[in-house]
């Protein structure tokens, strides 16, 4: 692929993937590479005098530096801090593949050179009652990025995920392990254990440090796996 592109799951909500989107796209304008995100379903949004927006989504922007709209960026946002197909129906929205789909390859045609498209929730977060969002990164046939929160329970996670999304037929590019607890025991043995066990490259580990930024997380990611292939 000239222009690499990238769906990025995670192992469950708060696992960190839009610190470590933010992250990725910060690594990718340091090698002079222009980049896009989009995150094209969110909840949880707040009211602005434009409208509806979410943190995640205005972050990815922000770390865009192809312009885009912030509707073009997060097409979908639900004020309700609950899981989008919920959020959705208490709005009588219908949210499914076939809505997202132009929208994300509306992001996708505008050739940036590093791209990435941002889940919600973990891989098997429901759209609605049949789809799931992972049937969104099927369609448009992106190799994926897993970023694993590293906490208790973190391997069966990430193993489950991993397994679900090869099943899939999709490519797991790479995955990061970020650190979200301050104290977790025995960390670095669920590291080691995971480097061991999962069928793609570690991009990077991202120690634990309160108000992380893009850049704090870029020194500790590698690209070269992601960009090798492009």
């Amino acid at each position: 692929m000239s222009n690499p592109a990238f769906f990025i799951t995670g192992t469950d909500t708060d696992a960190g993937k839009t610190t470590i989107a933010g992250g990725l796209l910060y690594a990718a304008q340091q090698q002079g590479l222009s980049t896009l995100a989009t995150k094209p379903v969110a909840s949880g949004c707040s009211l602005s005098p434009e409208g509806l927006r979410n943190a995640d989504a205005l972050h990815l922007q922000a770390y865009s530096t192809v312009s885009a709209a912030y509707e073009e960026i997060n097409p979908f946002a639900f004020e309700p801090p609950i899981a989008p197909h919920i959020a959705a129906a208490k709005e009588n929205r219908l949210l499914n593949t076939a809505s997202l789909l132009p929208k994300v390859q509306a992001i996708l045609a505008k050739g940036a050179d590093f791209t990435l498209v941002e889940g919600a929730g973990g891989w098997h977060v429901p759209l609605n009652q049949t789809e799931r969002l992972s049937d969104l990164a099927l369609q448009l046939q992106l190799p994926v990025i897993l970023v694993v929160g590293i906490r208790l329970g973190c391997i069966n996670h990430a193993l489950l995920t991993m397994d679900a999304i090869q099943h899939a037929g999709l490519p797991l590019a790479g995955w990061v392990a970020n650190q979200i607890e301050p104290h977790t025991e025995a960390a670095q043995e669920n590291i080691d254990c995971l480097k061991i066990s999962m069928r793609a490259p570690c991009l990077g580990v991202i120690p634990h440090q309160p108000h992380l930024t893009a850049a704090d997380v870029a020194q500790h990611i590698d690209l070269s796996p992601l960009l090798s292939k492009a």
